[in-house]
């Protein structure tokens, strides 16, 4: 039995059976012991093993409750299958597409069945019309239990974790029972957790590594307290957020920046002052995204009308390929931010530091990064140029990673893919340097990176001056390259705005932004789009697809130019 499987079980029947997981919130709670979702994951695994499911088989789950997550995942790893999480479908989905999509999915992790969850079981024809082969969670939940866990090895499956790409070429990545174990062993350690105290609340959604590894995995292994709800009810009132954290005494909770934006305005229009408690709150970690000082302080800035610390904040590093964690910011520190040279950055590849007192602080001449903390307990981090030459502290190159957590691979439609060279290193794409201590620090993306005139403008630095401007919807706005790698590389802006429709407001905006953005990089850009809400193309977890925009826009930035 994997050191996995064997620490969930043992947690399962000792502390599980005090800590639990909390679901339903806001309008029906129901709390489960760890020790109950066990004795359901036991039937589910049972019905499995008897419906011939083999030890590696991969099982897809599609399902948004998580009552009925906790023990489908679980009840898989006791079969000893591995486990995907499909995307999930939205009402604003072509079913015929997303049938079609999910085929190709399942052909290339090799499972033809589908455990069924609310609130999709209305898709049960859907699949049928299709050929594809599906259970149904809830029957599962009545089955006989499975006696014993089926023996698995760390190098066994035990996610396919589907990345954030197009769902025309999917791809996932692959990782183990050792994988996983040592990630969330060496997160439980780096944070510091109390399986005896802390609580954990989340509305991250499962089908995303953070909250399923992070956020149900975890707390399920080890025991710790849960409270956890579906990101449709974060989005239907942000303030429930910190409302469960003030209920249930939270102390630890993630989410990407944006969140953290969106409830840090809404927070500080509440008038009343003791509407909250989150005086309990020691780790607010914030990932997944581009960490956003300016968004960072207005949450700090609200929440400490609620007896929030400013120190609970909790920058991190992460992807997939690394199970989920690759860096924690030092803990009860906050947000550091390292401030460099505008100039050495883009033209020179170097980060010099502005220290505190210098005038071009607050200035254009200045870069603002947050400082991600060292590599986690059995990883090790890189920076390497271009030819793979490894560069030294403050030199910005590709970020590569080794380790115990690193995923041997991916699968992709065309078979499996690795994820290492022959010296165990992953090329994570993430450009970044490293400062004091090994800390990790981020500047983006090396294929989104914009060059002009022999300059790497960053398009998170484009998108913060463009999200600054009053109309322009938070965590909105995207910065997309345009003639890459030509002589005439340019880049443009498409952002959302409620002023969309008004023809006069959002020539007034894009005029607004296009200035912004000039100041803030010394460039222009090609064109601006101001588009109405939920009109940008996100991954399944929420973030922006610049190159997507880019394509899907295309006409509309050519037309503004």
């Amino acid at each position: 039995m994997s050191r996995f499987v064997e620490t969930m079980v043992a947690t399962a029947n000792a502390v599980g059976r005090q800590r639990g997981m909390v679901t339903g919130e806001p309008k029906e709670p129901v709390r489960r012991t760890w020790y109950e979702v066990h004795e359901r994951a036991r039937r589910v695994g049972g019905g499995l093993v008897r419906a011939g499911l083999e030890p590696g088989s991969a099982v897809a789950v599609l399902a948004a409750a998580p009552e009925l997550i906790a023990p489908t995942v679980q009840g898989t790893w006791l079969a000893g299958g591995s486990v995907t999480m499909l995307h999930q479908p939205t009402p604003r989905t072509d079913l015929a597409q997303w049938a079609a999509d999910t085929i190709q999915v399942l052909e290339m992790i090799g499972s033809r069945l589908v455990l069924l969850g609310e609130p999709f079981d209305q898709l049960a024809p859907v699949l049928t019309e299709h050929g594809i082969d599906y259970r149904k969670i809830e029957d599962l939940l009545t089955d006989e239990p499975i006696a014993e866990a089926v023996p698995i090895g760390e190098d066994s499956l035990a996610l396919l974790q589907l990345t954030s790409g197009s769902t025309a070429e999917p791809k996932a990545v692959r990782i183990t029972h050792g994988n996983l174990y040592s990630n969330i062993r060496a997160m439980v350690d780096r944070a510091e957790l109390d399986f005896d105290t802390d609580v954990m609340v989340s509305w991250l959604p499962t089908f995303h590594d953070m909250g399923m590894v992070g956020f149900l995995t975890l707390p399920m292994t080890f025991g710790v307290e849960l409270v956890k709800v579906t990101p449709v009810e974060f989005l239907s009132g942000p303030l429930l957020w910190p409302e469960l954290i003030s209920r249930y005494k939270g102390t630890v909770t993630a989410a990407p920046n944006f969140a953290y934006a969106i409830v840090g305005r809404r927070l500080a229009r509440v008038d009343d002052d003791n509407a909250y408690d989150l005086s309990h709150l020691r780790i607010a970690l914030n990932g997944a995204e581009p960490i956003d000082p300016s968004a960072v302080t207005t949450f700090t800035d609200a929440g400490a009308r609620f007896k929030m610390s400013a120190e609970c904040v909790f920058p991190a590093y992460g992807l997939a390929e690394a199970t989920l964690a690759v860096s924690f910011a030092r803990l009860f520190t906050g947000l550091t931010v390292d401030v460099i040279e505008a100039h050495a950055l883009e033209s020179e590849n170097r980060a010099v530091p502005v220290p505190e007192g210098d005038p071009r602080r607050g200035t254009d001449d200045v870069r603002a990064f947050a400082v991600l903390g060292p590599p986690l307990d059995g990883l090790t981090a890189q920076i390497v140029d271009e030819h793979g030459k490894v560069l030294g502290e403050r030199e910005v190159g590709e970020i590569r990673l080794r380790g115990e957590a690193v995923s041997p691979g991916y699968l992709t439609v065309n078979g499996p893919a690795a994820t290492q060279d022959a010296e165990g290193w992953f090329a994570t794409g993430d450009l970044g340097y490293l400062v004091e201590g090994g800390q990790i620090v981020i500047c983006g993306r090396s294929k989104d990176v914009i060059i002009l005139g022999g300059r790497n403008i960053y398009p998170t630095d484009v998108e913060r001056a463009a999200g600054s401007v009053e109309g322009v919807r938070a965590g909105n706005a995207v910065a997309v390259r345009i003639d890459a790698g030509t002589r005439r590389e340019r880049f443009a802006v498409v952002l959302e705005s409620k002023l969309a429709g008004d023809e006069a407001e959002e020539h007034r905006l894009a005029k607004e932004v296009a200035a912004r953005v000039r100041d803030a990089v010394d460039a222009r850009p090609y064109a601006v789009v101001v588009l109405p809400a939920g009109s940008l193309p996100k991954t399944p977890s929420g973030k922006v697809k610049r190159a997507a925009t880019a394509i899907q826009f295309r006409d509309q930035i050519a037309a503004r130019a």
